[in-house]
């Protein structure tokens, strides 16, 4: 069919002619360079004293992809605020005075950053296996993944990439959630430990031959493929430093860059890799992310089972814990007291913690830059700057 609405507006009508419910409404549009906005009339919110929000009466939205023309602006004046790297934030605050701004830190990025597994025992239709039986009694093994944990130097990532502005994820849950299960309540963590990898690698039967090198207990070389999306610049440095820990541990990673679109085909269709890199945003509400914990979920990347409408997948298994997972998340969804559910979500995250399914990396501190003649700025990872936008003013 042909639905009404997506033949209403194009890209050539009016945009006082679009009909919005926001607290603003859009003047004009400059394809590749800006978005004006302007303050709707007809917005419902009210301050205490009864005067419309928003204050502000325009917005305009520069489009500059480029990082570095992005901080030149806002260095010459010509933006109010700038998204801060953490490569850029010494230069930044050091200028915060002078240049009349200051710079918000919102804590950790409330996103997480992981090294995942292909726990998945099945087979595509021509009855060859996804992953090689091999590496797949490898990552089977809790303990082969544990002492992966243990082998990562999260610190030296943190410093590396993000010059001592990061912090070492432990869980799915951001720690800004009031659902997070901290380390001091009882969360396992990995803090890096090659000794104690090695101990846990010859506990499950693998040795090391006369070259340092990894072998399992029928003498085949640890070695595999680490997946991830070429582009992201801190993600590829991760990669690299991954790589060099676990050649510590005498295992070879081969790093393997791919266009996004690849990347998520091999995921979730073909099914055929070993180990990847990614990431998946966060929130406060746990629940949010329980497409990757259902054992049913799209983004149960670590054993993704038939999506949709697709058939059974033959020797696809799901593990005793895996299906606990799934079903603490179900009944913490259901459970009305918040107590209960902090109770029930930190279960979860023992579990994870323990099995490792995901290895959590590092996240960068969250920086904005905001002129200070904006006044009622209230910075948040979650929110960013501009949340509470109803709420600003504009004082010279």
């Amino acid at each position: 069919g042909k639905p009404k609405f997506l033949s209403t507006w194009g890209t050539d009508t009016d945009p006082r002619k679009i009909v919005g419910n926001g607290q603003y409404r859009m003047l004009s549009y400059t394809p590749n360079q800006r978005v004006v906005l302007e303050k709707n009339p007809y917005f419902w919110r009210k301050d205490a004293e009864g005067n419309a929000q928003p204050y502000i009466q325009q917005i305009v939205w520069q489009i500059i992809e480029n990082t570095d023309t992005q901080l030149l602006n806002f260095r010459s004046g010509d933006l109010d605020t700038l998204d801060v790297q953490p490569e850029v934030f010494p230069l930044l605050k050091r200028e915060e005075k002078r240049g009349k701004y200051t710079v918000f830190n919102g804590g950790p990025d409330t996103g997480s950053v992981f090294v995942c597994f292909n726990l998945n025992k099945g087979r595509n239709p021509q009855n060859q296996p996804f992953v090689d039986p091999i590496k797949s009694r490898w990552f089977a093994s809790k303990e082969f993944r544990q002492a992966i944990a243990y082998g990562i130097n999260r610190d030296a990532m943190t410093n590396n990439i993000y010059r001592g502005l990061g912090a070492p994820l432990h869980s799915p849950i951001p720690a800004q959630s009031p659902f997070y299960l901290s380390p001091e309540q009882g969360l396992k963590t990995y803090s890096y430990d090659p000794q104690k990898s090695k101990e846990l690698l010859l506990s499950a039967g693998f040795k090391y031959n006369s070259n340092g090198e990894l072998l399992d207990t029928e003498g085949n070389k640890v070695r595999f493929t680490l997946l991830m999306a070429a582009g992201k610049k801190a993600r590829e440095q991760m990669g690299t430093q991954i790589k060099q820990d676990l050649g510590k541990l005498g295992m070879q990673v081969d790093t393997q860059f791919l266009s996004f679109n690849t990347y998520v085909e091999k995921l979730r269709l073909t099914k055929n890799w070993d180990t990847y890199l990614g990431g998946f945003t966060g929130g406060l509400e746990p629940h949010s992310g329980y497409n990757i914990w259902s054992v049913k979920g799209t983004l149960h990347s670590f054993n993704q089972g038939p999506l949709g409408t697709k058939p059974p997948i033959k020797g696809w298994e799901v593990a005793e814990w895996e299906q606990k997972i799934d079903d603490l998340y179900v009944k913490a969804s259901q459970e009305l007291n918040e107590a209960k559910r902090k109770e029930l979500y930190g279960d979860t995250q023992r579990i994870i913690a323990e099995q490792v399914p995901f290895i959590y990396m590092v996240n960068p501190l969250t920086f904005e830059a905001v002129r200070d003649r904006l006044s009622g700025i209230r910075y948040s990872a979650i929110g960013g700057a501009f949340w509470n936008l109803y709420e600003l003013k504009i004082t010279e």
